[in-house]
């Protein structure tokens, strides 16, 4: 009996410390990768460790009377340390196959769970020295039964989950094996408790418990190695993907693209075929991450990229080179067939885009070259179509195919992005000011503030002379964000010379009116020079409002909100002018010059200038004239109602030196 007595004591006690080797060994392993699961599995090891002390100490003490202090309080942790064993065995299982995040709330409750049974195990019946079957039932065939059937429930979910490193299989004999030998020993409890041969069966399964135990912690060691080189062979497997594709949107990168289309040029050269290579690139992209987020910008271009992988003309290769720029190459045997797939590429990217519950609608460019007619390499074929792409953007039109001489203009425009940043840099780019005078007052009214060039090498430049490269080159956000730092700038230093301020009007382009952070910039510009909004003044064409009139409005509206006029320049010149006159809250209306050249002298114009001024009257809105010329135009507005003129009979763009005269007028 006292041999007995010491092998159990020996075998729990040498398990106790096998398991609280294994538990630090757990505890330096999550310290150094912070694996959920395996935190997990270090709190069972712990709990087991705890629970074959408690064993141990059951063997040591085991002449004590049942009932008291140290026959419960054993059988309290030991009870406990169980479930709560079996409970951390079970998280981490399901933690290491699912690597999704279990909620506090849960772990809470299992251990309120485990804690609550174990104890009721312990006490219920643990102080009557006559009730020892119930407390068997209690402490060892209640917890054989749960153990059986949350071991076999293990052993299903893993083989259902298909775990792909060899340790998920050896799991799944294990929980099966050990799932099978609870439930035998609980439903044999139940109907042979008193026969010999199950007290002869108890003592042996201590043995193998011993083996089961010693399994579990070398297949724990085992899933952890296996786990590891599972998730490094998919990083390495994902580096590998990530080298030849695109990141976001799954497609081949710029340096696979090149590879691919080499590859096929070859290809085509063996059978004589013939490549189209497209390049496209979405409208405005810029605006829907700046509106939408740049998630939502995100899902469109993997959708753009979906859509193109996926298209009816199969594509040879298709790439994303950078930002909102896709390559698309298909093969062709007649002219025809290169013009339907711009349409069908025009058509894939014109498909309404459904994400964050928005409805996004964009169009493309498309720029496109043919190998072997424009060039026999991919370098040059990329190249190609980028120019052909260049001049589609620069000019608003659709698609433009390669054609020869493209590359002298794109030379031009590379040299002269570089000389008009650096203009802006070195404030080169200077202001000039036309008068515009009130017909009531006869007095300075304001002035509208102009762009001159002074270039270090040709000198002082007009903007004819290089705005159709800035067009080109979509630099005019750039050029009005400069425009009106010098304005800001400009008003308040003419009122600390000289006490004085002429309200100032800027054009400003569609992009920059519609940008989200243009209300933004403008009240960052007012606080900055300290200027009262009322100087300020912002000239739109009917061409920023046909864009999007519901955005324009509400823009117009907080800029009035703020104190700043806005009006629109060269009105009449749009379309359904009078119409958006009627809807747009704005202050003045400028009549274009166009109608005021032969107002003196033309019946017609002369009509339309009149029905101008009082439709515009009678909405509230004040009118200026541009481009008076003549004694007689001035003389003529005055007498029918006009409220301001600008043009060279008043005065041309003067520089601001010459404006300052004005100023120092009392």
């Amino acid at each position: 009996m006292a041999d007995r007595e010491f092998a159990h004591i020996l075998i729990y006690s040498t398990q106790t410390l096998i398991f609280s080797i294994l538990a630090l060994l757990l505890l330096a392993y999550y310290r150094g990768f912070g694996r959920t699961y395996v935190k997990f599995w270090l709190f069972s090891l712990s709990a087991l460790a705890v629970n074959q002390l408690s064993l141990t100490l059951e063997s040591v003490f085991n002449q004590q009377e049942v009932g008291s202090v140290i026959d419960i309080t054993i059988a309290l942790v030991r009870q406990i340390s169980n479930y709560l064993y079996f409970l951390f065995l079970m998280l981490g299982i399901y933690s290491a196959t699912t690597q999704k995040k279990i909620l506090p709330q849960v772990i809470f409750i299992g251990i309120i769970v485990a804690i609550t049974i174990g104890t009721v195990a312990a006490l219920l019946y643990g102080f009557s020295s006559n009730s020892v079957f119930n407390r068997f039932y209690l402490r060892e065939s209640l917890a054989a039964f749960v153990f059986g059937c949350g071991f076999i429930a293990a052993a299903c979910y893993l083989f259902s989950s298909n775990i792909q490193h060899f340790s998920g299989k050896i799991l799944f004999i294990f929980c099966f094996s050990v799932g099978a030998r609870f439930v035998t020993f609980s439903f044999a409890s139940i109907v042979s408790l008193t026969e010999d041969w199950f007290r002869h069966l108890t003592e042996w399964l201590i043995y193998v418990d011993l083996g089961i135990h010693t399994t579990l912690g070398f297949i724990i060691l085992i899933w952890m190695q296996g786990a590891e080189r599972h998730i490094a062979d998919t990083a390495i497997n994902r580096a590998k993907y990530l080298d030849k594709h695109d990141a976001l949107t799954g497609v081949l990168n710029r340096e696979q693209v090149l590879e691919k289309l080499t590859n096929e040029i070859k290809i085509s050269e063996g059978g004589g075929n013939k490549l189209c290579i497209y390049l496209l690139d979405i409208k405005r992209f810029k605006f829907v991450n700046d509106t939408y987020g740049l998630k939502v910008g995100d899902l469109i271009l993997g959708e753009t990229a979906r859509r193109l992988n996926h298209s009816l003309l199969k594509p040879k290769v298709v790439g994303r080179l950078s930002g909102d720029l896709f390559l698309y190459v298909i093969d062709y045997d007649n002219e025809q067939q290169k013009l339907t797939a711009v349409d069908h590429i025009h058509a894939l990217i014109a498909r309404p885009y459904h994400v964050a519950q928005q409805e996004v609608h964009l169009q493309c460019s498309v720029g496109y070259c043919d190998f072997p007619s424009d060039a026999d390499n991919a370098d040059d074929l990329i190249q190609k179509s980028n120019l052909a792409i260049f001049q589609a953007r620069s000019h608003n039109i659709q698609s433009v195919k390669y054609v020869a001489g493209m590359q002298s203009n794109g030379r031009h425009l590379l040299e002269m992005a570089n000389e008009i940043r650096r203009a802006i840099t070195n404030e080169e780019l200077i202001l000039h000011f036309q008068p515009q005078l009130n017909l009531k007052s006869n007095r300075l009214e304001a002035a509208e503030v102009l762009v001159r060039w002074q270039h270090p090498d040709k000198g002082l430049l007009a903007p004819g002379q290089f705005f159709d490269d800035i067009e080109a080159l979509n630099l005019f956000s750039e050029l009005d964000n400069y425009v009106l730092d010098k304005t800001c700038q400009t008003i308040a230093k003419w009122y600390k010379t000289y006490k004085r301020r002429v309200p100032l009007a800027i054009n400003i382009t569609a992009d920059e009116f519609q940008a989200t952070n243009f209300i933004c910039n403008i009240k960052c510009l007012l606080k900055k020079y300290d200027i009262p909004p009322i100087y300020l003044e912002l000239e739109i064409t009917e061409n920023v409002v046909i864009t999007d009139i519901e955005l324009v409005m509400k823009t117009i509206i907080e800029l009035q909100n703020m104190g700043i006029k806005v009006s629109i320049d060269d009105f009449g010149t749009g379309y359904s002018s009078l119409a958006y006159l009627r809807r747009l809250p704005i202050d003045k209306i400028k009549i274009d010059r166009s109608f005021i050249q032969e107002v003196a002298s033309n019946d017609s114009d002369l009509t339309i200038v009149k029905t101008m001024i009082e439709l515009s009257h009678g909405l509230g809105k004040r009118v200026l004239a541009e481009g008076v010329e003549t004694k007689e135009q001035l003389q003529l507005l005055r007498n029918i109602g006009c409220d301001a003129v600008q043009g060279y009979f008043i005065s041309k763009p003067i520089s601001e030196e010459e404006f300052t005269k004005y100023l120092k007028r009392k």
